[in-house]
């Protein structure tokens, strides 16, 4: 079922394995020139435009954008109680997690009379989005809503695309997770036009004031993403998501239907998901796409699942040795990588490159998911080279605050003087030497 790549014998360059390496190829760049016009269309006419297109693309058209309280506190009072204990638990979880990220201001007294403190201080007001596709998804409610809480935003509205089952509403279980974490801001509105008129505001049919964001969060479609590239700087973004990923470094100790089941479950998200296997063991990728042949199709979303798995964008990939394997999770640079080996631990602690790292067979992506306490939204296409998480410190901004006296200032002008001449800006030093011109 799943493609091969052998790099037993071989040692490629960083370049050589990006490139040989199954990747999901998503082009945003191609749906630019459909999601510009709707994001236009919701800076010009704001909630009209926005109703008229969900009603195109969605089936159903609100009657609201603004989802009323009442329906929060209905949603939460239908929860099945298990559903409910669930996802009260995951956010414990998350909460303890989060509280440990949040930042202290630090002071450092540079010279007498001079010091820097770098403040933390969090966004204003950020639009978090749960995606309302394939699949359900208060788990993203939860990962979205915790970190911005925790860092101290005092204003946060949730979007989520309505439903036609549901009276134009979104899924009832996703309003019912932002009532557990005391979200009372929901707007009924997905994709690409959640995030415009999250960036550009408006008034909704009853009169009342849909005020803009500074930041917008959460996984989406290709759309949503589209959107966000066109209107960043507008407002911040999270990141640039990606069809979900997820990698197993293995060798002979792995259990291949662990390793079978680990593949499915994220391949069931989306018919683009990537699941990678790297392995020292030939006959450990045999025995898991044996695995892979009996249970996928026993699983409910099989035909996507099959899909996802024999795509190009997933595969095995042959490695001599654990240290090639790292070589080559670390290009690949998963949103999800599990590490299966023998001293799972040390092996996962040599990572330098992932989302997430999850270690040993009982920490199974999944418990990311939704009960491990770590969060989930993460960087997604060989980002994670480069980027991290959501966090806390993603609705956090760093502000230098400079405090000198005049004792201090008068003890570095001519060094200041110095480099303002050597870069052609006199008027740089001049604004120090003029405080000690009389």
């Amino acid at each position: 079922m799943l493609n091969r790549v052998d790099l037993r014998g071989r040692v490629p360059s960083a370049a050589e394995l990006r490139a040989a390496l199954p990747r999901a190829e998503v082009d945003v760049d191609a749906v630019l020139h459909q999601v510009r016009p709707l994001v236009q269309d919701v800076r010009d006419r704001g909630v009209e435009a926005v109703l008229e297109h969900t009603e195109r693309f969605d089936g159903v058209r609100p009657e609201r954008v603004r989802v009323p309280q009442v329906e929060l506190d209905a949603a939460l009072a239908g929860l099945d109680p298990e559903v409910r204990a669930a996802l009260e638990e995951s956010i414990a979880r998350a909460r303890a997690v989060h509280a440990d990220q949040r930042r202290t201001d630090t002071t450092t007294r540079v010279v007498p009379g001079g010091t820097v403190t770098e403040r933390w201080v969090p966004v204003r007001r950020v639009g978090l989005y749960a995606p309302g596709g394939l699949a359900v998804y208060p788990s993203s409610v939860v990962m979205n809503v915790v970190p911005a809480q925790t860092a101290g935003v005092e204003s946060l509205v949730v979007c989520s695309p309505p439903q036609a089952d549901f009276g134009g509403l979104p899924h009832p279980t996703v309003l019912a997770a932002a009532a557990l974490l005391g979200v009372t801001e929901v707007w009924a509105v997905g994709g690409a036009l959640a995030v415009a008129l999250l960036a550009h505001g408006g008034v909704d049919t009853t009169g009342d004031e849909l005020e803009a964001v500074d930041l917008v969060t959460g996984p989406g479609n290709i759309y949503l993403t589209a959107a966000k590239r066109l209107l960043r700087g507008l407002i911040g973004i999270d990141a640039e998501a990606g069809p979900t990923e997820i990698a197993v470094l293995a060798d002979e100790t792995a259990d291949p239907v662990h390793v079978a089941a680990d593949l499915i479950s994220q391949a069931e998200h989306d018919p683009l998901a990537a699941a990678v296997l790297v392995t020292t063991s030939e006959p450990l990728a045999d025995a898991v796409d044996a695995a892979l042949a009996r249970l996928v199709p026993e699983t409910k979303h099989h035909e996507r699942v099959r899909t996802a798995l024999t795509g190009g964008q997933s595969g095995v990939v042959l490695v001599s040795t654990v240290d090639d394997g790292l070589r080559v999770v670390d290009a690949y640079a998963a949103e999800h990588l599990e590490v299966q080996t023998a001293d799972a631990a040390a092996v996962a602690a040599r990572v330098r490159a992932a989302g997430a790292v999850f270690v040993g067979p009982h920490s199974p992506v999944s418990l990311g998911d939704y009960c491990a306490g770590s969060n989930h939204v993460l960087p997604t296409g060989g980002c994670a080279r480069h980027s991290s998480g959501l966090s806390v410190q993603t609705f956090l901004r760093g502000i230098h605050v400079v405090d000198y006296s005049e004792d201090a200032l008068r003890e570095v002008a001519a060094k200041v003087v110095a480099l303002a001449e050597a870069e052609d800006l006199p008027a740089h030093g001049q604004a120090v030497t003029a405080r000690f011109a009389r």
